[in-house]
């Protein structure tokens, strides 16, 4: 049986409706097997800076540590239910230290999340999650450099970049695949095995999909990923790289009992993980 962590975090979101985060893991949550689920207790305030530049730092190092702990008591491969994205962070350092075997790393998502405190526009965490990733970002924060190497990273799906974003991406020698290259299944396995890795986490933001196919993310982005392609690339890369984790996260629906619109969409996509 797969298993889940449900981490309601909003700290790291960016939107007037970061709290809606909470609706969306519950509303998930609610949608799995009670016994497959375990729970990360999510700090109730925003908290505060710590001189980071990260909006809410203090909370957002609490819920890392709380991420972190849960994981060591779980079987991998484990699938994290957000919250917003900031959540992968801890999840993706902890299975990358597990073992020396190199993961890669696929990030769907309309965005590029690579801004660091000194560029992001919000100071919102979610924002700066994959730059955090690969070492960069605010101490206590970011991941080991090098734990994740760029060169290991296939960004997915995405669509809206901001100037400094793009120019790291065109740097960085990540690969990325737009949202017409996943309407071939095999483009993302071919793109993650070109990596070398053997071993994959793959992290869902569900802006990733084209807002004809999903009401409840607070950033909508047209053009993006079909529910069908988005599953039939995850079954594809799952054929030829072993599942080493997961995340679903960015699911901010606009009332809890909205939350049935998108789920259809979403538990496909979970079983296609699970």
């Amino acid at each position: 049986m797969a298993r889940f962590l449900v981490v309601p975090q909003w700290q790291g979101s960016p939107s007037s409706r970061a709290m809606a985060h909470i609706d969306g893991a519950e509303a998930i949550a609610g949608d799995l097997p009670r016994a497959a689920c375990t729970f990360v207790d999510v700090p109730l305030e925003a908290g505060d800076t710590l001189e980071t530049g990260v909006l809410r730092a203090s909370a957002l190092l609490r819920t890392a540590d709380g991420v972190r702990a849960a994981l060591e008591d779980l079987p991998a491969p484990v699938i994290v239910v957000g919250g917003d994205c900031g959540v992968s962070v801890a999840a993706i350092g902890h299975v990358a230290a597990q073992t020396d075997e190199p993961l890669a790393l696929v990030w769907f998502d309309a965005h590029g999340d690579l801004h660091a405190p000194g560029s992001s526009p919000s100071g919102a965490y979610a924002g700066m999650a994959l730059r955090a990733v690969l070492g960069e970002g605010a101490p206590g924060l970011v991941l080991p450099p090098g734990l994740v190497p760029p060169e290991r990273v296939v960004l997915a799906g995405v669509r809206m970049l901001d100037p400094e974003e793009d120019e790291l991406l065109a740097e960085s020698g990540m690969a990325s695949l737009a949202p017409a290259e996943l309407e071939r299944a095999d483009a993302l396995a071919d793109a993650v095995a070109a990596t070398g890795a053997r071993r994959v986490y793959v992290h869902v933001d569900l802006d990733v999909l084209d807002p004809a196919h999903i009401a409840g993310v607070s950033s909508p982005e047209p053009f993006g990923v079909a529910p069908a392609a988005l599953v039939a690339a995850i079954g594809a890369l799952r054929a030829r790289v072993e599942l080493a984790g997961a995340t679903v996260a960015g699911f901010t629906p606009a009332t809890p009992s909205a939350a049935v619109e998108d789920m259809g969409a979403i538990l496909r996509i979970i079983g296609a993980l699970a």
